[in-house]
């Protein structure tokens, strides 16, 4: 396809940025700092529409931010530890260092060739030496605080590699390599104690008021802070106490079972010597092998077995089974489950299938339930039932009555309980930081001295897929002990990678300090991060154990930052005939392809387009062509009229009706581009400028004379800056073309001036993007992709009545049953009138003539943006039942 040299362009202005190195964040200025990050990517060698679209997005930003007079700080990086080099490593044969340097270098080529604005001097890469000697600085200063500490816990193990395999290798139950059924094996690993900070995690999520309320949603649930009571039950026959937790004690008076998590450690106490043990050994296996969301869906058919042993409820004295049961888990409360299945449909339909005793002690208020007739179980509040002296107290009230009584008779005591456990840093692999401990059989567990750091991962390690590779390493492996010199042994395990993106962002801030991870005055001026942007995927481990290192930092006296990032912004996926982009699926968009064919400018002008960044994107070759086709007119609108710009500023007082309507134009889409960008509305800020394009165009044609040409030059001016975000590299051409000094991306951003903005085709402006807002919401609401949407437009008699209400009468029945027109719709026009009597406040609204003008001139834009056929009706032609309810300034809308 014909058009500009866009390669030719791109080289060029990339080649210029480098070397006026352009994007370096400025060390001691006075500027009001805008520090802009999005999640560093794992580098796998090539970028994935994934990431353009992720890098697009902050890109814009950034960019925005220089030119408004910020001191930016957008920095690159790479995540660049973890499984998938090792596993390159194993299957090729390779060094994952190599492998995994070499991917840096491709994945970085192709970021500067999408001209993304990078600080180049700020690089981090979590695998280099300079960089895990943090990790390892920091580990010992946990270590010493007990915050890491070591315990066993158990693992996923492959028998036929004879290794650890990660949650993500286990496919099925079997390994992703040889196939071989995975088992859980119990191995002593590293911890830290984030529990430590549960508290102050769910607290401080208060304190995130720019942060999406799914996300804070996500790390509540995550955390899991519940009140409750534990319960001590002792086992008939055995010198043995059970405790559980329960938010139910209203309920413990109709305990019938107790179910333990298969992989408690008492379960192997309870099943010894009984006539089954080989049977439910041969179930925890089983059980072993599913994962936690197979054990705990819902509507998910529950198993378990009978261990031979019984307990004894304290409240009451009777004999109930123990059994063992999939959907019990070690990871929330004690591990064991009290079991009341007439008021709990897990319990319910558990003691259904192995006929369990079902014992109501809730009833509804004034009604009575047969336990033998119960279908359900009854969860409602009510009145306890069958439960001695608790008899007739409503349950909420029982909860504390109960955990009183249980308290006094020494039986239980309140507590507060947590989801979130500990964070297992252990892994046994090699491509990760060397936990820095050694283990000597004189000194025990020693930590390696800071003047020792970095513990470097060793050359010479077997890839062969069969255990850990570090351990294949001897010089590595013996070493002597720091304390008294004698043979000691190092420690082989890894950290998680989720260590090396814990804090990196504070390492941006200061990456070439050798004395500390990073200096008090650098980060001081940089952090918190002002705007964090990633997928939603990382809500709660990455975002989570981000927030809880930052806390850590600040108690070892690092910093004084209590939240590492003030603005998060969550993108959403890019699709491909309805579905998320894959290898598997075979739908990948190769973005080198794009801007080989188009142009980096391009890639990044659809992206930003096709749709609002934290909606999910469809990707569209057709969308694609025609970014490029806007590309080529507005570089053929500069390239044609370069002549008639001139640096002259119009006089507003002297300008014909055109010319004014045109610099209205101009001003109000800078208002309004400069609000998009601030809000993430892109597709918003990039439709208004296209406008602009168009009208411009047009204006050109009869620009003659020094007025016209004043104007047309602010038009064009602002084009080019407006777009410079978007699409840099055509914007720099541009600004040299028209006579620009320096460079467009540093220079002011463009303000507007209210005063000469057209009232009237603002607000048809608005009333449209208002529209289009209560669409998506309506469109989100129901969850579904419109196939058409039809928008009525309210009738004149609703509008009269309206102008009427704002000017607040004292009697607005009398005043608008005057108007003959509205007395034929008679109880309609007053049952509105009534309702506009009780609006605290009213707003200008268009004439109905005007309203119905603004949909029509822009359905093309509404049927862009939601994908479908759009129709504007006039209400008094429809008997719909939306239709009936559209109102001046708010059309009825319909999605079908």
């Amino acid at each position: 396809m014909d058009g500009y040299d866009f390669k030719k362009i791109e080289n060029k202005w990339q080649k210029k940025w480098a070397e006026k190195k352009a994007f370096e964040a400025e060390k001691g200025s006075k500027k009001k700092k805008f520090y802009a990050l999005e999640m560093f990517p794992y580098p796998s060698g090539k970028l994935h529409m994934g990431h353009v679209r992720n890098f697009s997005i902050m890109d814009a930003v950034a960019r925005h931010k220089r030119m408004t007079g910020h001191n930016v700080l957008y920095p690159i990086g790479y995540d660049a530890l973890g499984l998938p080099a090792e596993n390159a490593a194993i299957k090729n044969k390779s060094d994952p260092e190599k492998w995994t340097l070499k991917c840096i270098d491709m994945m970085k080529e192709q970021q500067q060739s999408m001209g993304f604005s990078y600080d180049m001097s700020s690089e981090v890469a979590t695998c280099r030496p300079e960089y895990y000697r943090w990790n390892q600085w920091m580990f010992l200063k946990l270590f010493e605080k007990g915050i890491a500490y070591k315990k066993e816990a158990p693992i996923n193990w492959c028998p036929g590699c004879a290794t650890v395999l990660a949650n993500e290798q286990v496919e099925e139950g079997k390994c992703w390599r040889c196939k071989s059924v995975v088992v859980k094996k119990d191995l002593s690993q590293w911890f830290f104690k984030i529990t430590d900070y549960a508290d102050e995690l769910l607290d401080d999520l208060n304190k995130l008021d720019e942060w999406p309320e799914k996300v804070k949603v996500m790390q509540k649930n995550w955390i899991g802070r519940s009140e409750g009571t534990e319960i001590y039950f002792k086992v008939k026959d055995m010198d043995l106490t059970i405790s559980t937790f329960t938010t139910r004690p209203d309920t413990v008076f109709g305990i019938t079972y107790l179910v333990f998590a298969p992989e408690h450690p008492v379960v192997k106490k309870l099943i010894k010597g009984t006539k089954d043990e080989k049977k439910i050994q041969k179930f925890i296996e089983d059980v072993g092998k599913k994962s936690m969301i197979e054990r705990t869906a819902e509507g998910k058919e529950k198993n378990g077995m009978f261990t031979g042993k019984y307990f004894i409820n304290p409240v009451n004295g009777e004999e109930c089974p123990i059994y063992i049961a999939d959907y019990a888990i070690m990871d929330y409360g004690t591990g064991a489950v009290m079991a009341v299945p007439a008021h709990d449909q897990r319990d319910f339909d558990f003691a259904k299938k192995y006929k369990l005793p079902v014992k109501v002690v809730i009833q509804p208020k004034g009604k009575m339930i047969d336990a033998s007739k119960m279908k359900v179980a009854f969860v409602d509040p009510g009145i306890l039932v069958n439960s001695d002296e608790f008899d007739g107290t409503d349950n909420e009230t029982a909860k504390a009555k109960i955990t009183k009584w249980l308290e006094k008779k020494k039986l239980g005591k309140k507590t507060v309980n947590y989801k979130l456990r500990d964070w297992l840093i252990s892994r046994q692999r090699y491509w990760g930081t060397p936990i820095p401990i050694v283990y000597c059989d004189k000194c025990g567990i020693v930590p390696v001295p800071e003047e020792e750091l970095p513990v470097v991962l060793p050359k010479g390690a077997k890839f062969d897929g069969k255990g850990n590779p570090l351990e294949t390493v001897k010089s590595f492996v013996n070493t002597k002990c720091p304390i008294c010199s004698g043979d000691a042994r190092r420690e082989t395990d890894t950290m998680d990678t989720f260590v090396d993106s814990s804090w990196y962002f504070f390492r941006y801030t200061d990456n070439m300090n050798d004395k500390l991870p990073f200096g008090m005055k650098e980060h001081k001026y940089w952090m918190p991060v002002d705007q964090y942007i990633g997928g939603v995927e990382h809500a709660i481990l990455h975002l989570l154990y981000a927030r809880f290192f930052t806390k850590v930092l600040r108690d070892i006296g690092l910093t004084a930052v209590d939240e590492p990032f003030r603005r998060l912004f969550t993108q959403g996926m890019v699709l491909k005939d309805g579905v998320k982009m894959s290898k598997s699926v075979g739908n990948v968009v190769d973005p080198g392809l794009i801007i080989g064919k188009y142009g980096a400018d391009t890639a990044r002008l659809f992206i930003l387009f096709a749709a609002l960044p934290e909606k999910e994107l469809e990707w569209s070759d057709k969308g694609v062509i025609a970014s490029y086709r806007f590309l080529n007119k507005v570089y053929n609108l500069v390239a044609d009229n370069k002549g008639k710009i001139i640096s002259v500023k119009a006089d507003a007082g002297k300008l014909d009706a055109k010319s004014k309507y045109m610099l209205s134009l101009v001003h109000k889409t800078i208002r309004n581009v400069t609000d998009d960008i601030d809000n993430f509305r892109f597709s918003f800020a990039i439709s208004d400028i296209m406008q602009l394009c168009g009208e411009t165009v047009k204006f050109a044609k009869t620009a003659e004379d020094k007025m016209h040409k004043a104007v047309l030059s602010e038009a064009v001016y602002s084009i080019i800056k407006l777009m410079s975000p978007f699409t840099p590299h055509l914007s720099e051409e541009l600004w040299t073309m028209v006579g620009g000094h320096d460079l467009v991306s540093l220079s002011a951003w463009p303000r507007h001036d209210e005063s000469l903005i057209d009232k009237k085709a603002d607000m048809m402006d608005k009333f449209v993007k208002d529209t289009a807002s209560d669409i998506r919401q309506i469109v989100d609401l129901i969850g579904k992709v419109p196939s058409a949407v039809n928008l009525y437009v309210a009738p004149l008699w609703k509008h009269k009545i309206y102008t009427v209400a704002m000017g607040k009468p004292k009697n607005l029945m009398g005043e608008i049953m005057a108007d003959a027109e509205i007395r034929k719709v008679g109880k309609d026009a007053s049952k509105y009138a009534q309702s506009l009597m009780k609006k605290p406040v009213f707003v200008d609204v268009l004439e109905p003539l005007d309203e119905l003008s603004a949909l029509k001139e822009s359905l093309d834009f509404i049927s862009d943006e939601f994908g479908c056929k759009v129709k504007v009706i006039r209400a008094e032609d429809s008997d719909a039942e939306k239709a009936k309810r559209a109102e001046p300034g708010k059309p009825g809308i319909e999605v079908l």
